[in-house]
């Protein structure tokens, strides 16, 4: 399953999200600001679950899709996400836990489940995808258990800055009675297409097949 079909949940702010200027820190960009509306851009990646990736289940007979069949289900849970941008090479990594259920407690058992993360760029265009797994330990007689996993990129800090001539025209102040001073710059096609050229997402999920995809985004 790949990413690009999907929408996104994101958990950390985009480049035309709305965010208090005062959340700024030494290199985010504060856009619109002098026109009545502020949002913080940073270089680092947004994070998030693609929908429909967020949840696994498995089923005791291959081709079975009901409800006495069940075997494990598990959900991404808790993502946090942290991001070293002072270099070259920023990187992100995003930490979540996976909560899994069982069905039958009957002794120990531990269960492998797949997971992806992707660098995404500009919404579509994929950077980079990594797939491992996370193990679930079940102890005899447990029905619930739980891990935690991380999943970390790299990403190019010039491709996640913005050229200084739209720099410039986001964040130039416009006074009252200026021609322009009505005018949104994130308006203008071309600001708009270099905000989505540097946008960059973090993407985990659950690696699944078409299957398992479909079973999510019906049931």
């Amino acid at each position: 399953m790949t990413p690009k079909t999907a929408s996104f949940r994101l958990l950390s702010v985009l480049a035309a999200g709305a965010a208090l200027a005062g959340c700024a820190k030494d290199g985010d960009l504060v856009l619109g600001e002098g026109v009545g509306i502020s949002a913080v851009r940073s270089a680092c990646p947004a994070v998030g679950v693609p929908d429909y990736t967020g949840n696994i289940t498995t089923f005791r007979s291959p081709d079975s899709r009901t409800v006495n069949d069940l075997d494990v289900t598990a959900a991404i849970t808790n993502v946090r996400s942290t991001c070293n941008d002072t270099g070259d090479r920023i990187y992100s990594e995003a930490s979540f836990d996976v909560r899994a259920r069982r069905a039958d407690t009957r002794g120990a058992r531990s269960v492998e489940l797949p997971y992806f993360a992707t660098v995404l760029r500009g919404g579509s265009q994929v950077v980079s995808k990594r797939v491992g797994t996370v193990r679930i330990d079940f102890a005899d007689g447990q029905e619930r258990a739980q891990a935690s996993a991380t999943a970390g990129a790299f990403i190019d800090r010039a491709a996640a800055t913005l050229p200084d001539n739209i720099r410039t025209q986001i964040t130039r102040r416009r006074k009252p009675g200026d021609a322009d001073a009505a005018l949104d710059p994130l308006a203008d096609p071309a600001v708009r297409a270099a905000l989505q050229r540097a946008s960059f997402e973090l993407l985990v999920g659950f690696q699944l097949s078409e299957e398992q995809l479909a079973y999510n985004a019906t049931r």
